[in-house]
């Protein structure tokens, strides 16, 4: 065996060997209990990263640990292959975007490969390729026979330029990510998975998922967002309709004094129609239609509206209430109405003093009565109702449902439950998704894709060039079909699927990759599998991915597919990786290896260092994988990302902490060869025999270990604790004097100490372990060897006396075990039976405790 630890040959050697025997492969066995490890896909952008290497060594430590413990580990890894940067790819470097998609694939799967990660590669899937999404394209005819797939006409950003529709998130200040156009909103049909039909069941469960962090689970519950409250009719003054608003605060409609509308609705438009300030109020709506949404929505945005010479009447005060569009309302919430209430909403009041309009107090604080004329905000607590008809003396809130009953019995209103969910837009007018399997007929109209015509196969041989619109809808061979329920000429959909669709049911898909048959999951398969019981990502994917895919899991639950109702029964969100920034004048973000001695190796600029932010490309403040493996190893990498931080917090990068981590392997390393010879002909030590002094505390230090990692990993999650309580256990086994050779027992002992720490970081660091492990003369694999048991006998400290006293005075002893934690010996001392004497009847000021000593309780 080599003196020195030279991780690129060995980890090569293992990953070979891992690969040659099949060692992750799994299969179904009803004989042993399963573990469904699961880390979130990745999309195939090139390179991993990073945050990639974390997320992934994290799941891969739970799935090796849980092997060791006896459980069947299904550990995949696919691809979450369709979406824009790859048709972007295209249009940028004349690639076409299943070419660019693959090569990524093999790169990436190569990186994955070298860090060691215990997959099962025989069940890789690209959610790209026809044998996979021909079965979404199946779950969508399925849905759109009972109506939960349909088409309607909706608010989109639309790119003029790239004729394509894009998610919030793809506007920036008003503009395309891709080609700085400015956006435009504009109505659209298209197509939408009815989720809503859901709503209900997805908030309750919500309450039903007690290994979600409870951060994720608020997220959920607040996207979903109901809401008990109001609908009020406010009928035009002139008796030409009413408008509709949905309220949580029916108990200030009396004070409401003007009316605000969502400026992209068109009932802004319909309002002004005729009228001489049409041209002026279209030009504020499109001036809206361009703000980001979020911002305009934020307490500190400019409020901005525009009078639509229009008025309507409050329907319990009757009085006139003139109407305006506004930019700080959004048409998604509510019916996009919003009933103005200035002296009890500060968006309404800053919106009142802005265009001087009236306030009416209709809730007066218990201690210092409302003044309109010296208000500085809205009052927003609660109180007493005035000004508001029989309502007066009311406490507002045991006013709400009052006032909701009155509504509805003079026919202006009614009770009713609000949701912020809205469903799901599936439309994507771009090449590279999956096709949507709908046809369009002169004479039958819009007809479904007979299954047995799946999957609708999206062409390969399209070439992208960068004009607007899906090339789709240019292309004769896919666009021109026949109908299959009249044979005349049809046309196909050209919209493709939201890449969230591909992944809101990749986790079922694992458990038979290859199944064939109808409907592309083998149901027992699935029932072995599922739930997966670890699901580990980012916090960003908190609420879509992880709603979309609740969803698909209920529908096909209740098309008899799935026989579950949520799909992970755990969830872990990973911290964000970070490091500081470098910048230079003249270059801008400069990367890591772009600054030396503090200057820029371009131009020798003195460099100036930000704070730690998020790695990412724009920033330049990333680390790549290639290099640290190069130079430190896998293991290395893997044992600094589990090192630095909880797996939940962020991770602060340290080039001094992968110096570190290196260092301790090289340690560990040194101190198994350095015992080798002398402990390859002993068996570890069985405790048959006794033994005392430093063998006994290496022993009970050992034992130790075992519990400390055992829980940590179980309970937490805790990997970085896991490795200290290591580190500790090799310093331990470093400070022992050698035995003689003629000293079998002492020598038991270190083996077993040396074979503990081989074992514990099996799961973290998997190649020099199983270097180390093959060193000592074992041919099994270790990712086979079973997860070692302690002793909480022989972990036990020894039991020490310690001394009570009752105001310094000495009054008990009691004896506990040496490593109690002090906590529990206050406790005790509080409750032994001669101190109960001396403290009955007094007030205990506190307890003083002097570890392994004395407890001194002060009483009075």
């Amino acid at each position: 065996m080599e003196d020195k630890y030279k991780p690129q040959e060995l980890e090569k050697k293992w990953q070979k060997i891992w690969e040659d025997k099949g060692i992750f492969k799994v299969t179904e066995d009803a004989g042993k209990k399963k573990y469904y490890l699961l880390e979130m896909f990745p999309y195939p952008s090139g390179k991993i990263h990073i945050g990639h290497v974390r997320n992934y060594t994290i799941g891969d430590v739970v799935a090796r640990y849980k092997r060791m413990n006896g459980y069947n580990v299904l550990h995949p890894m696919g691809w979450d292959s369709f979406g824009m940067p790859a048709e972007n790819a295209a249009i940028d470097h004349g690639i076409h975007p299943a070419t660019w998609t693959n090569e990524n694939i093999s790169y990436m799967k190569k990186q994955l490969k070298e860090m060691g990660f215990s997959y099962d590669w025989d069940r890789e899937l690209s959610t790209c390729e026809p044998e996979y999404y021909r079965w979404e394209q199946l779950f969508f005819l399925w849905m759109y026979e009972k109506g939960l797939a349909y088409k309607k006409s909706s608010i989109v950003n639309w790119c003029i330029n790239c004729q394509t529709v894009l998610a919030n998130e793809q506007v920036e200040a008003g503009q395309c990510w891709r080609c700085s156009t400015e956006v435009e909103e504009k109505y659209l049909d298209q197509w939408f998975f009815r989720i809503t039909d859901y709503v209900e069941e997805l908030l309750d469960y919500c309450d039903k998922l007690p290994g979600w962090p409870e951060r994720v689970i608020t997220m959920q519950k607040n996207w979903i967002g109901k809401s008990y409250g109001c609908d009020i009719l406010f009928p035009m003054a002139d008796g030409n309709g009413t408008i509709t608003v949905f309220t949580t605060r029916q108990d200030t409609v009396f004070g409401a004094t003007f009316m605000l509308v969502a400026a992209e609705l068109p009932l802004v438009m319909d309002l002004v129609k005729g009228k001489p300030i049409e041209h002026e109020v279209r030009e504020f709506v499109e001036k809206v239609k361009k703000q980001d949404k979020l911002m305009r929505t934020s307490e500190y945005y400019e409020k901005e509206g525009m009078f639509l010479d229009a008025y309507c009447l409050n329907p319990l005060t009757k009085k006139k209430m003139p109407i305006f569009a506004a930019n700080f309302v959004v048409a998604e919430y509510g019916t996009g109405c919003v009933m103005a209430v200035p002296a009890h909403d500060q968006r309404d009041f800053e919106f009142a003093k802005k265009y001087n309009l009236p306030l009416l107090v209709v809730i007066q604080p218990h201690n210092k009565p409302l003044n309109v004329s010296t208000m500085k905000e809205a009052y927003v607590d609660e109180g007493m109702l005035v000004n508001s008809g029989q309502f007066n003396g009311m406490e507002n809130l045991k006013a709400l449902d009052a006032i909701a009953s009155y509504l509805e019995s003079i026919g202006r209103g009614k009770k009713a439950i609000q949701y912020r969910l809205r469903d799901w837009g599936i439309s994507r007018q771009r090449y590279w998704g999956a096709p949507i399997p709908i046809l369009y007929c002169d004479t039958c109209g819009t007809v479904p894709v007979p299954e047995s015509e799946l999957p609708v196969i999206l062409p390969r041989e399209i070439e992208l060039t960068g004009a607007g619109g899906s090339p789709l809808a240019k292309y004769d061979a896919f666009l021109k079909t026949s109908c299959p329920t009249c044979g005349n000429t049809a046309k196909r959909e050209t919209d493709t699927m939201d890449t969230f669709v591909e992944s809101s049911w990749y986790f079922n898909r694992f458990c038979s990759p290859h199944c064939g048959e109808k409907p592309g999951l083998d149901k027992q398969k699935v029932h072995y599998w599922m739930p997966v019981d670890q699901y580990i990502g980012g916090i960003e994917h908190a609420i879509l991915h992880l709603l979309y895919s609740r969803f698909f899991t209920k529908m096909l639950r209740d098309y008899g597919v799935l026989d579950f109702d949520e799909p992970f029964t755990n969830l872990l969100t990973q911290g964000m990786v970070c490091k500081e920034t470098a910048r230079c004048k003249e270059h801008g973000y400069l990367f890591p290896d772009e600054v030396k001695d503090g200057k820029c190796t371009r131009c020798q600029s003195e460099v100036t260092i930000g704070k730690s932010e998020k790695m990412s490309k724009s920033l330049k403040n990333v680390v790549d994988p290639d290099y640290l493996i190069k130079n430190y190893g896998a293991d290395t990498v893997r044992m600094f990302c589990l090192f630095a931080s909880p797996p939940e917090k962020d991770l602060e990068w340290s080039d001094q902490g992968v110096e570190g981590s290196f260092r301790f392997l090289n340690r560990a390393w040194r101190i198994v060869i350095d015992c080798l010879e002398d402990i390859k002909h002993v068996t570890p030590f069985d405790g048959s025999r006794d033994i005392d002094g430093d063998l006994k505390n290496l022993r009970r230090k050992t034992h130790q270990t075992m519990r400390k990692v055992t829980r940590d990993i179980e309970d937490r999650f805790h990997f970085n604790t896991a490795i200290s309580a290591v580190m500790e256990l090799v310093n331990a086994l470093y400070l022992m004097e050698r035995p003689a050779r003629e000293n079998t027992t002492a020598l038991s002992v270190i083996r077993e100490t040396i074979e503990t720490i081989i074992i514990l970081l099996a799961p973290i660091v998997p190649h020099i372990t199983e270097e180390l492990w093959t060193a000592l003369g074992y041919e099994s694999n270790l990712a086979d060897v079973p997860w070692p048991s302690y002793d909480n006998e022989v972990a036990a400290e020894e039991e020490i006396t310690i001394v009570i006293q009752v105001n310094g005075k000495v009054r008990s002893r009691i004896v506990v075990s040496a490593d109690e934690e002090a906590t529990k010996i206050k406790d005790l001392a509080l409750n032994d039976e001669k101190i109960m004497n001396y403290i009955s009847g007094k007030k205990v000021l506190r307890e003083i405790y002097v570890p392994k000593k004395l407890v001194n309780i002060v009483v009075q």
